[in-house]
Protein backbone atom coordinates (compact mmCIF):
# COMPACT_ATOMS: atom_id res chain seq x y z
CA UNK A 1 0.00 0.00 0.00
CA UNK A 2 1.40 3.80 -0.88
CA UNK A 3 -0.12 6.63 1.10
CA UNK A 4 -1.33 10.25 -0.87
CA UNK A 5 1.62 11.66 0.31
CA UNK A 6 3.81 8.86 -1.28
CA UNK A 7 2.09 9.60 -4.70
CA UNK A 8 2.09 13.31 -4.02
CA UNK A 9 5.79 12.88 -4.19
CA UNK A 10 7.28 10.17 -6.71
CA UNK A 11 8.43 10.66 -9.96
CA UNK A 12 5.64 10.42 -12.81
CA UNK A 13 7.10 7.06 -14.10
CA UNK A 14 6.27 5.54 -10.15
CA UNK A 15 2.83 7.23 -10.43
CA UNK A 16 1.60 6.06 -13.28
CA UNK A 17 3.51 2.39 -12.72
CA UNK A 18 1.50 2.52 -9.55
CA UNK A 19 -2.18 3.59 -11.12
CA UNK A 20 -1.55 2.74 -14.49
CA UNK A 21 -3.99 -0.47 -13.81
CA UNK A 22 -6.56 1.32 -11.71
CA UNK A 23 -8.70 1.67 -14.73
CA UNK A 24 -8.17 -1.65 -16.55
CA UNK A 25 -5.10 -0.89 -19.51
CA UNK A 26 -5.61 2.48 -19.34
CA UNK A 27 -2.31 4.20 -18.07
CA UNK A 28 -3.56 7.49 -19.52
CA UNK A 29 -6.47 8.47 -17.28
CA UNK A 30 -3.46 8.34 -14.58
CA UNK A 31 -0.86 10.30 -16.76
CA UNK A 32 -3.92 12.56 -17.20
CA UNK A 33 -4.10 13.43 -13.57
CA UNK A 34 -0.20 13.18 -12.39
CA UNK A 35 0.17 17.29 -13.32
CA UNK A 36 -2.93 17.93 -10.86
CA UNK A 37 -0.50 16.76 -7.41
CA UNK A 38 -0.58 16.98 -5.04
CA UNK A 39 -4.30 15.28 -4.14
CA UNK A 40 -5.66 16.64 -0.44
CA UNK A 41 -6.81 12.66 0.05
CA UNK A 42 -8.00 9.39 -1.75
CA UNK A 43 -11.73 11.21 -2.73
CA UNK A 44 -9.90 14.00 -4.48
CA UNK A 45 -7.46 11.38 -6.44
CA UNK A 46 -10.46 9.03 -7.25
CA UNK A 47 -12.43 11.90 -8.26
CA UNK A 48 -9.44 13.31 -10.63
CA UNK A 49 -9.23 10.03 -12.31
CA UNK A 50 -13.04 9.85 -12.67
CA UNK A 51 -13.58 13.05 -14.39
CA UNK A 52 -10.61 12.18 -16.97
CA UNK A 53 -12.99 9.43 -18.08
CA UNK A 54 -16.09 11.50 -17.83
CA UNK A 55 -14.97 14.44 -19.92
CA UNK A 56 -13.06 12.29 -22.96
CA UNK A 57 -14.50 11.62 -25.61
CA UNK A 58 -16.61 9.06 -26.89
CA UNK A 59 -14.36 7.23 -28.41
CA UNK A 60 -11.56 6.86 -25.60
CA UNK A 61 -14.84 6.13 -23.28
CA UNK A 62 -15.21 3.36 -25.45
CA UNK A 63 -11.95 1.99 -25.84
CA UNK A 64 -11.77 1.90 -22.29
CA UNK A 65 -14.51 -0.28 -22.16
CA UNK A 66 -13.43 -2.49 -24.63
CA UNK A 67 -10.14 -3.15 -22.48
CA UNK A 68 -12.68 -4.82 -19.94
CA UNK A 69 -12.16 -8.69 -20.26
CA UNK A 70 -15.24 -10.75 -20.78
CA UNK A 71 -15.94 -12.90 -17.55
CA UNK A 72 -14.80 -16.33 -17.78
CA UNK A 73 -14.35 -15.61 -21.18
CA UNK A 74 -10.98 -16.18 -23.63
CA UNK A 75 -8.82 -14.12 -21.59
CA UNK A 76 -9.30 -15.54 -18.16
CA UNK A 77 -9.17 -19.06 -20.10
CA UNK A 78 -5.80 -18.08 -21.56
CA UNK A 79 -4.12 -16.90 -18.34
CA UNK A 80 -4.35 -13.59 -19.90
CA UNK A 81 -5.85 -11.29 -16.99
CA UNK A 82 -4.39 -8.44 -15.47
CA UNK A 83 -3.79 -9.61 -11.67
CA UNK A 84 -6.99 -6.95 -10.59
CA UNK A 85 -8.87 -8.67 -12.91
CA UNK A 86 -7.94 -12.04 -11.95
CA UNK A 87 -8.41 -11.86 -8.48
CA UNK A 88 -11.78 -9.54 -8.62
CA UNK A 89 -13.17 -12.66 -11.42
CA UNK A 90 -11.94 -15.18 -8.80
CA UNK A 91 -13.89 -13.25 -6.17
CA UNK A 92 -16.79 -15.19 -6.85
CA UNK A 93 -15.39 -18.41 -8.85
CA UNK A 94 -16.35 -16.66 -12.20
CA UNK A 95 -13.23 -18.30 -13.47
CA UNK A 96 -14.39 -21.75 -12.35
CA UNK A 97 -17.77 -21.70 -12.87
CA UNK A 98 -19.88 -25.00 -13.26
CA UNK A 99 -20.44 -26.09 -17.01
CA UNK A 100 -24.14 -24.99 -16.95
CA UNK A 101 -23.00 -21.08 -15.46
CA UNK A 102 -20.19 -21.20 -17.51
CA UNK A 103 -22.22 -21.70 -20.66
CA UNK A 104 -24.82 -19.06 -19.73
CA UNK A 105 -22.19 -16.81 -18.99
CA UNK A 106 -21.02 -17.12 -22.38
CA UNK A 107 -23.88 -16.78 -24.14
CA UNK A 108 -24.11 -13.31 -21.82
CA UNK A 109 -20.79 -12.40 -23.39
CA UNK A 110 -22.18 -12.72 -26.70
CA UNK A 111 -25.50 -10.95 -26.28
CA UNK A 112 -23.27 -8.07 -24.78
CA UNK A 113 -20.65 -7.87 -27.39
CA UNK A 114 -23.42 -8.19 -30.17
CA UNK A 115 -25.27 -5.58 -29.07
CA UNK A 116 -23.03 -2.79 -27.15
CA UNK A 117 -19.65 -3.67 -29.07
CA UNK A 118 -17.87 -3.76 -25.43
CA UNK A 119 -18.57 -6.76 -23.18
CA UNK A 120 -21.25 -6.93 -20.03
CA UNK A 121 -18.67 -4.54 -16.93
CA UNK A 122 -19.87 -5.34 -13.59
CA UNK A 123 -18.05 -4.40 -10.37
CA UNK A 124 -17.82 -7.91 -9.27
CA UNK A 125 -16.85 -7.15 -5.88
CA UNK A 126 -19.87 -5.22 -5.22
CA UNK A 127 -21.88 -8.66 -5.94
CA UNK A 128 -22.84 -10.90 -3.46
CA UNK A 129 -23.39 -13.60 -6.18
CA UNK A 130 -22.93 -15.10 -9.49
CA UNK A 131 -26.54 -14.87 -9.62
CA UNK A 132 -26.42 -11.68 -8.74
CA UNK A 133 -24.24 -11.00 -11.38
CA UNK A 134 -26.37 -13.01 -14.12
CA UNK A 135 -29.87 -10.78 -13.13
CA UNK A 136 -27.66 -7.30 -14.01
CA UNK A 137 -26.19 -8.06 -17.07
CA UNK A 138 -29.81 -9.77 -18.17
CA UNK A 139 -31.63 -6.34 -17.05
CA UNK A 140 -28.82 -4.36 -18.85
CA UNK A 141 -29.48 -6.26 -21.63
CA UNK A 142 -32.49 -4.56 -22.30
CA UNK A 143 -30.73 -0.89 -21.62
CA UNK A 144 -30.41 0.94 -25.09
CA UNK A 145 -26.46 1.18 -26.18
CA UNK A 146 -26.26 5.04 -24.43
CA UNK A 147 -27.97 4.07 -21.07
CA UNK A 148 -25.85 1.03 -21.29
CA UNK A 149 -22.33 3.11 -21.98
CA UNK A 150 -23.64 4.96 -18.91
CA UNK A 151 -24.23 1.96 -16.86
CA UNK A 152 -21.06 0.14 -18.47
CA UNK A 153 -19.22 3.62 -17.15
CA UNK A 154 -20.46 3.78 -13.54
CA UNK A 155 -19.13 0.05 -13.31
CA UNK A 156 -16.18 1.28 -14.08
CA UNK A 157 -15.65 3.87 -11.88
CA UNK A 158 -16.63 1.60 -8.75
CA UNK A 159 -13.83 -1.49 -10.25
CA UNK A 160 -11.44 1.21 -10.13
CA UNK A 161 -12.35 3.09 -6.24
CA UNK A 162 -12.18 -0.94 -5.12
CA UNK A 163 -8.17 -0.75 -6.70
CA UNK A 164 -7.91 2.22 -5.30
CA UNK A 165 -8.72 0.97 -1.56
CA UNK A 166 -6.48 -1.80 -2.48
CA UNK A 167 -3.55 0.39 -3.09
CA UNK A 168 -4.08 3.52 -1.33
CA UNK A 169 -3.45 3.62 2.74
CA UNK A 170 -5.57 5.72 4.36
CA UNK A 171 -5.80 6.24 7.98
Amino acid sequence: MITIDTLNQVASEEFVEQLGGIYEHSPWIAESVIGQRPFADFDALQMAMQAVVEQSSPQAQLTLLKAHPEFAGKAATRGELTEASNREQGSLSLNNLPPEQHAHMQRLNSQFMDKFGFPGIVAVRKQKSVDDIFALLERRLNNDADTEREAALTQVHLIAECRLQDLIKTD
